[in-house]
């Protein structure tokens, strides 16, 4: 059993950068397709990206494509999803997914575990 605990959200201005974290117990997170999803207000949750076991990274949302980054760190067993040239839509509750086997990312948010999720507001 994994579980996945994230931390690193908060109040940020727009243009501003937050960087998420995702500590991972219980098993090697190497073995995982690790995701991060947001849930805006009043919206439906949504995929960001998805990087492999393989190393393969899947991007779900145009929306983040060349502001967010996702990548982990074996030696720690977590995940992080780098943040940058943040706007007020970028606002919602981000979670940390987890599925396996890692070797593809699933479609849609098919993932086996969860974080408990973490708040970012963007906000001037």
């Amino acid at each position: 059993q994994l579980q996945l605990v994230e931390s690193g959200g908060g109040l940020v201005q727009p243009g501003g950068s937050l960087r998420l974290s995702c500590a991972a117990s219980g098993n090697p997170l190497d073995y995982y397709a690790i995701a991060w999803f947001r849930q805006a207000p009043g919206k439906e949750r949504e995929g960001l990206l998805c990087i492999s076991s393989e190393g393969g990274t899947t991007n779900y949302a145009d929306s983040v494509k060349g502001r967010f980054t996702i990548s982990r760190d074996s030696a720690k067993d977590t995940m992080y999803l780098q943040m940058n040239n943040l706007k007020p839509e970028d606002t919602g509750v981000y979670y940390c997914a987890a599925d396996w086997p890692g070797y593809a990312c699933p479609d849609g948010d098919k993932y086996d575990y969860w974080g408990q999720g973490t708040q970012v507001t963007v906000s001037s």
